[in-house]
C-alpha cells in the first residue's frame, strides 16, 4: 500500500507512549522515534500535516526509494525523517563518534546520503536539516549502528554530525539511465 500525504494528518504527542504520534487517519497512528525529550515545545498538542511536510516527504521517499527497503520501511523511515526535521530539537552535534572522512569542503543538501564511519564500521545516513558546518542526519540502516561499545542508532535515527566526517555517498545509490545503442 502506498502512502499518499494527507491533509488530515496530525501530529501529536501521546503521553502513554511517551512519544510523538501521526494520526494517519482510518484508525491508523504511525509511532515516531521521538520521545519527549527529544522534541520542540510546540510538538507538545496537535500540530497538521503541513504543506511543508508533505513536501519533506516526498523528497526523502524519492532518495529512499533508492536504498531497496520494501515499501513499508520506505514509508517508516520517511516519516521519521520528517518528524525529525521539523520537530527534533535543536541539538550540538556528537562528532565524536565519528571518523573525521573529508575536509568537510564539499556542500551537502537535505535529502543527500552521507557515509559516516565509528569504531570501524561505515554507515549510511540521509541528511534531514543542513547547517553550517553541521547536520542533522538519521541512519537509513536496518541494523543498528555501532557508535561505540556501549551507543547505538536504531534504524531512523537521527543524530547531529560535523560536516568533516561526512563523506558524500549519492552516487552509490543512483540508478544509472541505460543508453540503448541501436
Amino acid at each position: 500500500m502506498m502512502l499518499k500525504p494527507s491533509d488530515k494528518w496530525t501530529w501529536f504527542y501521546d503521553d502513554s507512549e511517551g512519544h510523538l504520534m501521526l494520526d494517519l487517519g482510518d484508525g491508523m497512528l504511525f509511532k515516531t522515534n521521538l520521545p519527549r525529550k527529544l522534541i520542540v515545545d510546540c510538538a507538545i498538542g496537535i500540530n497538521e500535516f503541513s504543506v511543508d511536510d508533505a513536501s519533506a516527504y516526498q523528497t526523502y521517499k524519492e532518495q529512499i526509494a533508492h536504498l531497496g527497503l520494501v515499501e513499508a520501511r520506505q514509508a517508516e523511515l520517511a516519516l521519521y525523517c520528517v518528524a525529525a526535521k521539523r520537530f527534533h530539537k535543536p541539538v550540538q552535534p556528537k562528532s565524536w563518534f565519528f571518523d573525521s572522512l573529508s575536509d568537510g569542503n564539499f556542500t551537502v543538501e537535505e535529502g543527500d546520503f552521507v557515509q559516516l564511519d565509528a569504531s570501524g564500521t561505515s554507515g549510511t545516513f540521509i541528511v534531514l536539516e543542513v547547517g553550517e558546518c553541521a547536520s542533522l542526519c538519521a541512519s537509513v540502516s536496518l541494523e543498528e549502528f555501532q557508535l561505540n561499545s556501549a551507543k547505538s542508532l536504531a534504524f531512523g535515527q537521527a543524530i547531529k554530525v560535523m560536516h568533516d566526517r561526512m563523506q558524500p555517498c549519492n552516487h552509490q545509490f543512483q540508478v544509472q539511465p541505460i543508453a540503448l545503442v541501436g
